[in-house]
């Protein structure tokens, strides 16, 4: 262990750090009994995993590193997949809707897959998450409910649970209507004929035989064990049975869950364990300022991020601000692709006590690559839309002569020019509008193409600022910032835009020239 790192990681105010502090505060030093500190992330496969589910494993990833820094404890990551929950709503955004209606109350190991790729809907989106968590490189044990249960993993828990039946039962109706009361137990049985997770009224329970009564539809009595996979648990108890019987440490949950996590904190104690630390964390909001949710498939997916943006930028996403509600709609990528590449240029000159609170070390666990972005990805956007760019080439040609590169082999590059082009394609291009300039406008504007002819061979993106700074001075303009935005508008067809003295120093004096004269001429309005 470094223990000038160590120290210094003691004081941070950094967020993983100080949830690690409460880690290792409430083990008092301790190894726990099984040897390691277990960490667990949970996750219902209802429908297809969002980027909610993701920034949960992600975030629990960066407290697990903070606390290999500030403990020689070992550690272990638990991705818990809730698969023999109940199919019970289908989701909006999957295909064979007809079918999964055929299959409601299922587990959802035994649901079909509606895209006929796996053995079943649960298994379609456990490797959905899976192959999300891989191409981060996530080091992550996965678990399966269903097969937990099914193996026995859980028998002594369960158990455990009917033996304190009366008490759950205590905490659980105050928190019922009366309709749901009459019918509430923690344990649901699986039917024998049909495979479907049953939401039945308990008439008895025997702890010597560990098992349970109830009646069904046609009303024979049903008597089945508690173990070997024969019922499974209503979810609060179920969340209190599985830090028991894992011995879990430290968990998260959305805001959403905080009332679930009391009473299931009040389980866990009733049948002699202890529950995790625990840190809630803000919901994810769409466009429309609603919490994402896998059955309408709102918001942002994984697939949809990595499209338009880089790994590094929606990790920094998940960094920032946990307990902040945060909107997660398309317009956030470039912003957070940016920021990435400002914090890993200001990582280059930091100490070590000021790059430990960067948000860089915590996603690359303080092994801070070495890249040099010199073009930001939203200058490669406004390329792209100043030259309706269709491929890479477009922007290549500029981004060459603008950097003196040689060739196409930087990777890095290569990946954003990529993105931004798809990005433009999208989101950019559908909605651009340009202005026609008027009389002022067109005044201001051949000014300035006098000024760019002089300084034509200029690279230098202040002194090309100052030039169009100078000429909204010249003109008038009682606020500078409404000729930058009529620039915008009349030369870029948005309402905002990058530094102009950056995008001209790129694109180039007389490429830019030629679109003023173009603008003036009312050429680039549609």
């Amino acid at each position: 262990m470094d223990t000038n790192l160590k120290s210094i990681a003691e004081s941070s105010n950094a967020w993983p750090f100080q949830e690690a502090l409460r880690l290792l505060k409430s083990l008092n030093g301790k190894i726990p009994e099984k040897g390691y500190v277990l960490f667990e992330t949970g996750y219902g496969p209802s429908g297809l995993p969002h980027i909610g589910t993701f920034g949960e494993v992600a975030r629990t990833i960066l407290v697990k590193n903070a606390f290999n820094v500030l403990s020689d404890i070992p550690t272990k990551l638990i991705t818990f997949s809730d698969d023999m929950d109940g199919f019970r709503k289908i989701p909006d955004n999957v295909p064979n809707q007809e079918m999964l209606a055929l299959h409601i109350d299922e587990p959802l190991t035994s649901v079909p897959d509606p895209f006929e790729k796996y053995n079943s809907f649960g298994e379609h989106n456990n490797e959905k998450l899976k192959s999300f968590l891989n191409q981060f490189e996530f080091e992550y044990e996965f678990m399966s409910s269903t097969e937990c249960y099914i193996n026995g993993d859980f028998d002594n828990t369960l158990i455990s649970i009917l033996n304190n039946y009366e008490k759950i039962m205590n905490i659980m109706l105050p928190t019922l209507g009366k309709e749901r009361q009459a019918t509430y137990s923690p344990f649901l049985p699986i039917c024998e004929e049909t495979g479907k997770v049953l939401q039945v009224p308990i008439n008895k329970i025997n702890t010597e035989k560990n098992t349970i009564e109830y009646t069904n539809k046609i009303g024979n009595t049903i008597t089945t064990k508690v173990t070997g996979g024969k019922c499974k648990l209503q979810w609060k108890a179920d969340w209190a049975m599985r830090w028991a019987a894992l011995d879990v440490n430290y968990e998260m949950n959305g805001k959403d869950l905080s009332p679930t996590f009391d009473l299931s904190k009040n389980i866990v104690r009733i049948i002699g364990a202890k529950p995790p630390v625990n840190m809630v964390y803000e919901l994810f909001l769409d466009e429309n300022g609603e919490k994402i949710s896998k059955s309408r498939g709102n918001g942002l997916s994984i697939e949809e991020w990595l499209s338009y943006g880089t790994k590094e930028s929606l990790s920094l996403y998940m960094y920032q601000n946990p307990k902040r509600a945060k909107r997660l709609y398309f317009d956030t990528i470039p912003k957070h692709v940016d920021e990435y590449s400002r914090y890993l240029s200001s990582a280059k000159e930091q100490n070590l006590e000021n790059k430990i609170k960067n948000p860089v070390w915590h996603i690359h666990n303080g092994n801070i690559p070495e890249m040099n972005q010199e073009i930001s990805y939203s200058m490669l956007l406004n390329l792209a839309s100043v030259c309706n760019a269709t491929n890479s080439d477009i922007l290549w040609g500029f981004i060459l002569k603008y950097t003196n590169n040689k060739d196409k082999s930087d990777s890095l590059m290569s990946n954003l020019i990529d993105k931004a082009l798809q990005y433009y394609k999208d989101f950019i291009a559908p909605n651009k509008k340009y202005i026609n300039p008027n009389e002022l406008e067109i005044a201001a504007l051949t000014n300035l193409k006098h000024r760019l002819s002089k300084i034509k061979n200029v690279k230098d993106a202040e002194e090309i600022q100052s030039e169009v700074y100078e000429t909204g001075k010249e003109y008038n303009y009682a606020q500078l910032k409404d000729w930058f935005s009529a620039l915008y508008e009349i030369l870029l067809g948005q309402k905002q835009g990058p530094r102009i003295g950056s995008f001209i120093a790129i694109y180039g004096c007389d490429e830019t020239i030629e679109l003023i004269n173009k603008a003036i001429k009312g050429e680039l309005v549609n």
